[in-house]
C-alpha cells in the first residue's frame, strides 16, 4: 500500500511534470535559433509519447524504427508516469495551462508568438535547468526519449495528432474525458 501511495503522490507533483516539460522543450531547442515547440498541441502529444514509453515503442515501429531505441524498463510496461485523459483532439492532461504558466512565472519558459502560431520556448534559465536535469540518473530515460521524439516526431502539432489517431486508434474510441490505458 506504501508504494501506492508513493506514486499517487508522484502523480499530483507538479514538480515532476515540469522537470519532464522542461527536458522535452530542451530537446527541441539545440541553439538561440531553434524557437521551441510550436504550439500546445504539438507539446500535449510529445508529452504523450515522453509519459507513455509503451506508446512510444509503437509509434517507433508505426514509423519503421528500431524499437529497441526506447530501451523501456520491465516495470514501465505495466503502468504509466502519469494518466491523461481522452479530449477533443486526442491525449490531454488538464493541468498543462497550470504547468506552463508555472515554468513562465518561475522564468523558466516563454510564450512567443510568431504570427498565429505561439511557441513555447526555453529562457536562458529554463535552458541550464533542462540541461542539469537531463543530466541526473532519475531522468536519464525521459532525456533520451525527448531526444527520440526530436529526431523522429518533429512535425506539426496537427500532423503529429493524426498520427496519434491513425497510430492509437483505441484512443479514438475512447469517451471524451476517459483515462488512456495501455493494454497489450
Amino acid at each position: 500500500m506504501k508504494l501506492f501511495k508513493i506514486i499517487a503522490d508522484l502523480e499530483d507533483n507538479p514538480k515532476l511534470h515540469l522537470a519532464r516539460l522542461l527536458i522535452l522543450l530542451k530537446a527541441f531547442k539545440n541553439n538561440e535559433e531553434d524557437k521551441g515547440i510550436d504550439g500546445k498541441t504539438k507539446l500535449v502529444k510529445l508529452d504523450f509519447l515522453l509519459r507513455h514509453p509503451v506508446y512510444l515503442e509503437r509509434a517507433l515501429k508505426a514509423k519503421k524504427i528500431p524499437d529497441n531505441a526506447v530501451a523501456i524498463m520491465d516495470y514501465e510496461r505495466d503502468n504509466i508516469e502519469s494518466s491523461m485523459i481522452r479530449y477533443r483532439f486526442g491525449p490531454w492532461d488538464p493541468r498543462y495551462d497550470t504547468f506552463i504558466n508555472l515554468l513562465v512565472g518561475m522564468g523558466l519558459c516563454e510564450l512567443v508568438k510568431k504570427g498565429r502560431m505561439i511557441y513555447i520556448d526555453l529562457t536562458q534559465k529554463g535552458c541550464e535547468t533542462a540541461i542539469k536535469l537531463s543530466k541526473a540518473d532519475e531522468f536519464e530515460n525521459i532525456a533520451n526519449r525527448a531526444q527520440i521524439l526530436k529526431r523522429y516526431f518533429n512535425q506539426s502539432g496537427t500532423n503529429l495528432m493524426n498520427f496519434i489517431y491513425d497510430t492509437f486508434p483505441e484512443i479514438v474510441s475512447l469517451r471524451s474525458g476517459e483515462t488512456i490505458t495501455y493494454e497489450y
